[in-house]
């Protein structure tokens, strides 16, 4: 798909579509915050969820207030510098407080509303994967930390005309790095944040008695976890055909398709990872196809808008065989907790999605432009957040304390569960 020249200004039909799939975006939102809740553990389900409204609330007044300044519009003022003949432009330069919002044009002012949900979808990828052990107020500061700091710069590069989209014109790098709907904006930097905040806390106690082995923690609620993807799938399809519009000027003629190719690639994901656990398991396992879906739905993030229904579908089945896989390799052999598959599931989905877009795309060079995006990805943002929340766990300590674990984060940190109608017994592993 060759991107073409943003219209301007918006058509009335483009600027009804562009608000009405953004209102129904945040579908994808609470259908990730469900299925992290759902994968989780009873007595911690009731603060994973208040966790997911309070991370909501905290990270879009963060980015009004400093990171949507940061961040900029395409066309706006930014911080640049020069190096080999080259200008590079690594920071926005706007106004904090959206100051300057009346003034931007429909596109802008929109693009900016897809980052205040982009954000929040960021800030839910730690939080579930630290389920059962990370506390509340931790949430809070990391929202804070990726709403302010990581995002805005990573959205500044690669959305406002940022030097990760220039790769194209200083490098003759295809289009410059592409992020269809915010596959490394939202789902890379959200799975390697899931990445640091494991390898602070720790596993759950009990998760690893022993060296080699791990206890089976499965999901409390698989109807929580599959309603969960169902309700994602619809934000997702809106949120994949805005970010089109949004990032890549989309025709009104191209946009059936990318909801198409968004539906197939789950759909591939799906039964996939169907396939897989049934020939390992003897059955499929529920909670794992959940998983493989939605990372169908993230390598679509990356490529729903370049790609063919072949190539989507092919996509999807690659991620759907990886994803259980991926999942058993990061808790078996390398002790890794992740309740929420967030690891599996954003980070090596997103991955994959823009190295597909890179193989997929028309442009010349293209996939060279996506590898210096991936490699900017691992080597700077990975340690960049890895670096601010040790910091802050100096500070504000992240993991509950023994109590905290063994009563539940539900009684620990609100007073009262989720379920209070039903005995929550205590874990053998306490014993």
């Amino acid at each position: 798909m060759t991107i073409p020249p943003l219209e301007s200004p918006f058509s009335e039909s483009m600027f009804a579509l562009t608000l009405a799939l953004l209102l129904l975006a945040p579908l994808a939102i609470a259908g990730v915050a469900l299925l992290n809740a759902g994968l989780g553990r009873s007595r911690s389900a009731a603060q994973a969820m208040l966790g997911c409204v309070t991370i909501l609330s905290i990270s879009a007044i963060a980015f009004a207030i400093a990171g949507a300044g940061l961040s900029g519009t395409l066309g706006s003022s930014a911080h640049r510098f020069q190096m080999a003949g080259k200008s590079w432009d690594w920071l926005g330069a706007g106004p904090f407080l959206l100051h300057h919002f009346s003034a931007l044009s429909p596109q802008a002012q929109f693009a900016l509303l897809f980052q205040f949900l982009a954000v929040a979808l960021a800030a839910f990828i730690p939080w579930g994967a630290g389920a059962d052990r990370l506390r509340l107020s931790a949430g809070c500061v990391i929202s804070i930390i990726l709403a302010a700091v990581a995002f805005p710069l990573l959205a500044h590069w690669i959305w406002s005309g940022g030097w990760l989209a220039q790769l194209g014109v200083n490098f003759t790098l295809g289009a410059g790095f592409l992020d269809c709907a915010g596959a490394a904006t939202v789902h890379t930097l959200g799975g390697l944040s899931a990445l640091a905040v494991i390898w602070i806390v720790g596993p759950r106690k009990g998760k690893f008695p022993r060296e080699g082995l791990a206890t089976a923690m499965p999901a409390h609620n698989a109807i929580y976890v599959l309603f969960g993807g169902l309700i994602a799938f619809v934000g997702w399809m809106a949120w994949n055909i805005a970010g089109a519009i949004l990032w890549l000027h989309a025709p009104a003629a191209a946009l059936a398709l990318i909801a198409i190719n968004t539906l197939l690639s789950a759909a591939a994901a799906l039964l996939a990872t169907f396939t897989v656990t049934r020939i390992r398991f003897g059955k499929p396992d529920a909670s794992l196809c959940a998983n493989g879906w939605l990372a169908g739905l993230v390598v679509s993030s990356a490529c729903a808008g370049i790609v063919t229904p072949g190539e989507a579908i092919f996509t999807g089945l690659v991620i759907g065989v990886v994803t259980p896989l991926l999942v058993e390799v990061l808790e078996l052999a390398l002790s890794i907790d992740d309740p929420s598959g967030a690891i599996a599931v954003h980070a090596a989905g997103s991955l994959w999605g823009l190295l597909a877009a890179g193989m997929f795309a028309p442009q010349p060079c293209q996939f060279l432009a996506q590898l210096v995006g991936i490699a900017t990805l691992l080597g700077l943002v990975l340690p960049l957040v890895y670096l601010l929340f040790w910091l802050l766990n100096r500070v504000i300590p992240f993991r509950a304390d023994a109590d905290g674990e063994r009563l539940g984060m539900d009684l620990y940190e609100l007073g009262g569960g989720a379920f209070p109608e039903f005995v929550i017994h205590r874990d053998e592993s306490y014993h």
